[in-house]
């Protein structure tokens, strides 16, 4: 469809229309597919073209590449073609497929779509889209937490506690390095070549659902004790870069930590602020609002001139907890 598109623009300098239903006839593999996965994509080929048309910044619409694109179809319900029967999912053409559920889904919510997906292991996904009456939630902010990121630990909260974070990445980054060198000896494209890729894409899976475990479970602790919670909006490219912490900061994976807090404090009428990032919250001392012009990031121990001494993180994150609890207010 998008070179057919790109051939008419360039003859005609108009915009041509297409459907999957007219290359049937010629591509008789596309009658094995399901036609509303077919649909999707030529809905994601329009949209494309639309933000294109909005933004030619953006660029136009470019050809996947067979080999590092993701893999992925998404189909729409429509008579019950979806259902979740036992242990079993039923799927359009696909028919009756052994699946293991991650949560009970309540009888109340109702199924939209469905996106299939394979993970450079083998493994596959399928993710359910459904549509539900959220019930607004408000509560009285009593109990106001502050989070300082920490590219070891993740995050110091102002009651002084850590993340912790045990930093997966760098703990399996000597095995990666041996089965990444194991990989550059063998042919490209021979089997032995592609076992080896499955294995390291195994383990690369594996570094990401600890990271993801590890993150829902202490986003859900913090959603669970505390009405409002205050961070500082970070630049987290600008710091890889900047600052040459790449690795370091892509391992306990921040951004995704703070979109998982949100959403599980917005589910419980709670709510996440987040502070400007020229706020100077460890320039500053806690006890009496005295600023430090310089502060290296080597001085751990913050020192100021009223006698305050304590951990340069546990001093930020106090701060951050009272200019949170200030933009809450005077909101």
């Amino acid at each position: 469809m998008l070179a057919a598109k790109k051939k008419h623009y360039e003859e005609t300098g108009t915009m041509r229309r297409v459907t999957p239903a007219q290359y049937k006839a010629e591509y008789p593999y596309l009658k094995e597919v399901d036609s509303l996965a077919l649909a999707n994509e030529q809905l994601h080929l329009e949209a494309a073209y639309r933000n294109f048309f909005r933004d030619p910044s953006v660029g136009p619409p470019q050809f996947k590449s067979k080999k590092t694109d993701r893999r992925s179809y998404t189909t729409n319900l429509v008579n019950g073609n979806i259902r979740i029967e036992g242990k079993h999912l039923i799927l359009p053409k696909l028919g009756r497929i052994r699946l293991k559920q991650h949560r009970n889904i309540p009888e109340e919510y109702h199924l939209k779509s469905c996106t299939v997906s394979q993970r450079p292991s083998g493994s596959y996904y399928v993710s359910l889209l459904y549509e539900y009456e959220a019930v607004a939630v408000t509560r009285e902010v009593s109990r106001v937490l502050g989070l300082d990121f920490s590219m070891t630990e993740l995050y110091v909260t102002s009651e002084g506690e850590h993340g912790v974070y045990p930093r997966y990445y760098r703990s399996s980054q000597e095995k990666l390095r041996r089965m990444q060198r194991s990989l550059s000896r063998m042919e490209r494209g021979s089997q032995n070549y592609q076992k080896q890729r499955r294995k390291i894409a195994r383990l690369h899976e594996h570094i990401a659902n600890q990271r993801n475990d590890f993150q829902h479970k202490r986003a859900r602790q913090i959603a669970n004790d505390w009405d409002l919670v205050g961070i500082e909006s970070l630049n987290m490219a600008g710091m890889k870069q900047a600052l040459h912490f790449g690795k370091s900061a892509s391992d306990n994976g921040w951004g995704a930590f703070v979109e998982k807090l949100t959403y599980k404090l917005a589910e419980q009428g709670k709510e996440l602020v987040k502070i400007g990032g020229w706020y100077p919250s460890g320039k500053l001392c806690s006890k009496c609002g005295r600023k430090k012009e310089v502060l290296p990031l080597s001085e751990r121990i913050y020192h100021c001139e009223c006698g305050n001494e304590m951990d340069r993180d546990y001093n930020a994150a106090v701060n951050i907890r009272e200019e949170a609890r200030r933009i809450y207010l005077a909101a």
